[in-house]
């Protein structure tokens, strides 16, 4: 089993190196071709424009068929707005994989970055976030669970085998919420499990 980090830019190194912890195969994703045999997919943060690019090496087709296949898939802060359906400003490159509205930036400009812990269902009470000019959730469809809000604002959703987030988890040392997407979403096991 290994899940792919798509590697354009953002914090590919630090999702890979949390994937590692927990045993798990990794594959960096720079285009389409890195995409095949994969179990999983993480979409990390970074610059929208600069991920965008993406999309004219036909990845970005390659990646809506593979989340209308199934293949779970979690988004981290631009990750999430790249799998969201609806975007305020919104490229013409995305996914659109779940049923959601994304205002970006929504908690401000890079000055206005913040820690927190969050209360994530299915996670924990205590799940320490990084939010850098996150966007947050402002539609919910039909089929979205919410598993985590900051000032009652939603900041994390699933629906099926997708799920996103407005903060970025591997910036902490806290692996519960990759633990949850690997275990819990994407139902594998990692090196070294028997069954």
């Amino acid at each position: 089993m290994t899940v792919g980090v798509l590697g354009l830019q953002g914090a590919v190194r630090e999702h890979v190196k949390s994937l590692g912890r927990l045993g798990i195969a990794v594959r960096v994703v720079k285009s389409s071709a890195d995409l095949d045999g994969l179990s999983a997919l993480i979409l990390p943060g970074g610059e929208s424009t600069a991920i965008s690019l993406l999309g004219e090496n036909g990845v970005f087709e390659r990646l809506r068929r593979l989340a209308s296949d199934g293949v779970p898939m979690f988004g981290t802060c631009a990750g999430m707005i790249l799998l969201a359906r609806d975007v305020e400003g919104r490229e013409a490159a995305h996914i659109g994989a779940i049923d959601i509205g994304v205002a970006r930036n929504a908690s401000g400009r890079q000055v206005h970055s913040f820690e927190t812990t969050l209360s994530i269902d299915g996670v924990g009470e205590d799940v320490p976030a990084v939010f850098i000019r996150a966007p947050y959730i402002t539609r919910i469809g039909d089929g979205v669970r919410i598993l985590a809000r900051h000032d009652g604002v939603p900041v994390m959703a699933l629906a099926g085998r997708i799920l996103v987030a407005s903060f970025h988890p591997e910036l902490t040392d806290d692996l519960r919420v990759h633990r949850y997407f690997v275990e819990t979403v994407s139902g594998l096991r990692r090196e070294g499990d028997r069954g």
